[in-house]
């Protein structure tokens, strides 16, 4: 066991505190002190190889970013109803790496704000209501997001939502077959837009992540989105990428997740990396939707959004991305970080499938690799042995029996190497 007795006392605290409804990772909780790159620190001193946060998407408390914070929180921090440079540079900079006309940049503060404001604009742009969304997906927090994640929605989806299934490419029917597939989720669009018309809503948009975090981590082929994005946009629809957790090169070929198909969105959601750790998020899309919003009556603002503390914490970000090549060490790592893994899948039986892209991915563990029966014990016990062994991930899925590897962007093979040994070493231990 790992956690003293200051560390009990600090749960008992922040549950009085904070109130039931936080939650925390692992069964014995991990207090942290300290960040580094892709290190973090407990009270106790003991490290930790980060593997699991991409909030952090250029390392834990990088220089450059922490600098950038700090000079501008000396100048001026204040909302966008007064001109400053650092959004206007900040917007700037970041339609440089975005796919076809999208190149308007609205700031918020966070992801669910981010997916928020891209329904806004869908449905008055449209003139229709109505949203499709995957199941088990998990879009955010606020009550119209929410709504649209059923991942942590306990009640029954509004009339005005669809759920159509996830592209799981183990279990999934036709997943052996790459064309089948995607005819198939096509063929549920379809059904979708039908339901949502006979119910008066018309479709609004389909909202939809670039690789598919909350049901498992399945990364389909291109054939998959571009037969649903030209489903939903012949219906008079938009097309929500929320790249809030596969934007900013973690798949390894793109800046954004989205362009790994060879489609381009209406609208991106970005959220958790663009600031480095400190809160930024935003809503894009292009001049024309944007114009047509405002003509409509749509207009946003956001006291905190844009303010130019965030602008320049996002500029240092990206600064931090392009200068560093992040992008090329994502592929690169990836590469090697996946051959470790498939090796190990060789090794140990209970991994029923590797499977994702970048630094997005899965490992399956199940008791019996023809049956599939999800090992979900097995995984808690493994994850939290990694833990306690200096090693952080984390676990998703239906049967929680899928461990998650997403780590920061400036991870490294040698980083790799002591997370293949550790996992190793875990999974002998079951």
């Amino acid at each position: 066991m790992l956690n003293t007795p200051a560390t009990q006392k600090l749960l008992e605290r922040r549950v009085k505190s904070l109130g039931p409804a936080y939650v925390h990772f692992y069964q014995e909780p991990v207090h942290l002190v300290k960040g580094k790159g892709v290190w973090m620190w407990d009270e106790d001193g003991r490290k930790y190889l980060d593997c699991y946060n991409n909030v952090a998407s250029v390392g834990h408390c990088h220089p450059d970013v922490v600098e950038a914070l700090y000079r501008q929180a000396q100048k001026l921090n204040t909302h966008t109803r007064y001109l400053h440079n650092s959004a206007v540079e900040y917007a700037e900079m970041l339609a440089e790496t975005l796919p076809g006309e999208i190149s308007i940049a609205n700031l918020v503060c966070t992801g669910s704000e981010a997916n928020d404001y891209a329904c806004q604009i869908a449905r008055r742009v449209t003139g229709n209501f109505g949203l499709i969304i995957l199941n088990r997906a998990y879009h955010g927090s606020t009550t119209l997001i929410r709504e649209l994640s059923p991942e942590i929605r306990d009640e029954a989806a509004p009339d005005y939502v669809y759920e159509i299934d996830a592209p799981n490419t183990y279990r999934g029917r036709y997943s052996g077959d790459p064309e089948a597939f995607a005819d198939h989720h096509a063929g549920l669009v379809d059904e979708a837009i039908e339901v949502l018309k006979d119910r008066g809503h018309g479709v609004a948009a389909l909202l939809i992540d670039s690789i598919y975090d909350s049901p498992g981590i399945f990364a389909p082929p291109p054939a998959y989105q571009q037969k649903l994005f030209a489903k939903v946009r012949a219906a008079g629809g938009l097309i929500i990428a929320d790249e809030i957790q596969s934007g900013l090169c973690r798949l390894g070929d793109n800046y954004w997740g989205v362009m790994d198909s060879g489609v381009t969105p209406d609208i991106i959601a970005m959220g958790k990396p663009m600031g480095g750790g400190h809160p930024l998020a935003v809503t894009a899309t292009t001049p024309a939707i944007m114009q047509e919003y405002v003509d409509r009556g749509g207009d946003y603002f956001n006291t905190f959004a844009g303010n130019p503390v965030s602008a320049e914490v996002g500029k240092a970000v990206l600064e931090v991305v392009s200068r560093d090549n992040l992008l090329a060490n994502v592929k690169e790592t990836s590469r090697h970080l996946l051959t470790g893994l498939n090796a190990l899948a060789e090794k140990h039986d209970i991994i029923g499938d590797v499977r994702g892209k970048g630094f997005f991915l899965a490992v399956e563990l199940v008791r019996d690799r023809t049956s599939k029966a999800p090992a979900g014990e097995e995984t808690i016990r493994a994850v939290e042995w990694m833990k306690d062994n200096g090693v952080l991930v984390s676990r998703i899925g239906w049967d929680a029996n899928i461990m998650k590897i997403r780590p920061p962007l400036v991870f490294g093979k040698h980083h790799a190497d002591l997370a293949l040994e550790t996992l190793d070493a875990a999974l002998t231990a079951l």
